[in-house]
């Protein structure tokens, strides 16, 4: 009976879903063509606000839990396990202070409304996995404009999403490049539960009725030790985070 339910619930956000990323892809070249970056960035926080309130018609909540306020005027790192597509809209409306800005594979730059525009003007970085060589160069740029302009970065680096919930090994290359470039930044751990509990079935239909949790630890300086203790530390603090229990 659940996954019948499913099925007509799905339908309907994803109809929503499309619609907001099809009007938010013109508005978006409106933006930036005429306003520049705040008039693109102001549209971008809008649909993220409007993307994350649509899974609410699936049963989903969102939940943030930070203890650790953070100032602006400052470059953070966010770093969290990733889980569902579901994990980025709130951490670019819940952070949007900050810049946050996506390191994302190059994969989707296109055929995407909307997303795939505001990955490629927005400050993100779209990087060739099968590339090494150009992928790193590309994110020195990235992580020196990320230091120019005092904006944020969000990076997974487990590489690709856990669909079980059960985080993989984080991957060292791409927070050491962002690290070597912001030295005066900080590292802000994010844990994600619940939010591949919406992918349960698949691709469709979706999973209904789950509260996705994104718990802020406390910020560390990226000076502040060595990068492979760095590493350690906030690999442990977000995986011990992490409700393990499959519970679907």
């Amino acid at each position: 009976m659940m996954k019948i339910i499913s099925y007509i619930l799905s339908s309907i956000f994803l109809i929503l879903f499309y619609l907001i990323l099809i009007i938010f892809h013109p508005l978006q070249w409106f933006g930036l063509t005429f306003f520049g970056y705040k008039g693109h960035k102001f549209l971008v926080d809008l649909m993220s606000l409007l993307l994350m309130r649509t899974t609410l018609l699936l049963g989903i909540h969102t939940k943030f839990e930070n203890n650790f306020p953070l100032k602006e005027g400052l470059s953070y790192l966010f770093v969290a396990n990733h889980q569902s597509p579901f994990d980025i809209a709130p951490i670019s409306w819940h952070f949007r202070k900050y810049h946050p800005k996506y390191v994302s594979k190059i994969e989707l730059s296109k055929g995407i409304p909307s997303i795939s525009f505001n990955l490629r003007h927005g400050g993100s970085v779209l990087i060739d996995r099968k590339n090494g060589g150009t992928a790193l160069k590309e994110l020195l740029v990235f992580g020196k404009k990320i230091n120019e302009n005092k904006w944020s970065s969000v990076i997974f680096p487990e590489g690709t999403r856990s669909r079980s919930g059960i985080p993989k090994e984080f991957s060292a290359n791409g927070l050491k490049t962002l690290v070597k470039t912001n030295p005066e930044a900080y590292v802000v751990p994010i844990s994600i539960n619940n939010s591949w509990c919406a992918f349960k079935y698949g691709k469709f239909p979706l999973g209904l009725f789950k509260t996705i949790t994104f718990k802020t630890h406390e910020p560390i300086k990226v000076d502040s030790m060595k990068f492979e203790e760095l590493l350690e530390k906030t690999e442990t603090i977000i995986k011990n985070n992490i409700n393990h229990t499959i519970n679907v």
